[in-house]
């Protein structure tokens, strides 16, 4: 089992993250958390999750071990995947969704795509006692990230590559972009996450 790889980053996207290693190149799909952690980066150290299927062998990484414990627990919840999962990473940072659960915030998890008021409930019965920071469960604000270059063309291409159409896609971006110029590709994304 891979429990991390260490090593320098060859391809870098909002969906995924190639990482050279004594000259083999991972892909592993990343949550937007996990890209804005590790944007302005040339080497990294990603802690790895394996899903080996019968059809499929395919890595998620992330930046932080916190945010893959999290998406351990996601995806033991019975219908949620680690696609899902990952939306959810991307939409709230882990210790959001970590404070979601604990104060038992089913609207803050319906807010996520995918997410309906069963499964929202069911990962809030499952995964409840199982977190233990029950302390500090305050809702973190969002944070600021800088504007980035050809904002519109990269969040398509990221919620294109996390399943949703091309059409739709760009329509919610051209969309977002135009009421609020000045948000990160990062902020683009997750608000089109809410709005697909």
């Amino acid at each position: 089992m891979i429990d991390y790889i260490r090593g320098e980053i060859i391809e870098l996207t909002p969906a995924s993250i190639t990482l050279e290693c004594n000259g083999m190149g991972y892909q592993a799909n990343i949550s937007l958390n996990t890209y804005t952690a590790l944007n302005s980066r040339k080497s990294a150290k990603i802690y790895i999750y394996e899903s080996i299927r019968e059809d499929a062998y395919v890595l998620y990484g992330f930046a932080e071990r916190h945010e893959r414990d999290i998406f351990l627990l996601l995806i033991s919840v019975s219908g949620v995947g680690p696609s899902t999962a990952r939306v959810m990473l991307s939409s709230l940072n882990s210790k959001e969704l970590e404070a979601a659960i604990v104060t038992e915030n089913v609207g803050l998890l319906q807010s996520v795509k995918g997410i309906g008021v069963k499964t929202a409930q069911r990962i809030i019965v499952d995964l409840k006692d199982k977190i233990q920071t029950a302390e500090d469960a305050d809702m973190i604000s969002l944070p600021r990230i800088s504007t980035l270059s050809a904002v519109a063309r990269e969040a398509v291409s990221a919620l294109v590559m996390l399943g949703f159409s091309q059409n739709n896609s760009q329509k919610i971006v051209a969309k977002i972009v135009k009421e609020s110029p000045a948000l990160s590709v990062e902020a683009v994304i997750k608000e089109a996450l809410k709005r697909l």
